[in-house]
């Protein structure tokens, strides 16, 4: 799991994996939840344009 959201970090917020990794347990675990939210939200965001798409 850890390595996924230091995936996203490289890509999406441009810091490298190591800086995400070296953050301590509470602010790593911040990180993963709103990674998390993020793409729920990006998700139903998509789900939405593509209904609307069908109309």
């Amino acid at each position: 799991m850890e390595a996924n959201i230091a995936y996203y970090c490289l890509h999406k917020i441009h810091k490298w994996p190591h800086e995400f990794l070296s953050l301590d347990r509470y602010e790593r675990a911040f990180v993963i939840a709103a990674v998390q939210l993020k793409l729920e939200h990006d998700k139903k965001e998509a789900d939405k344009a593509k209904a609307g798409k069908y109309r």
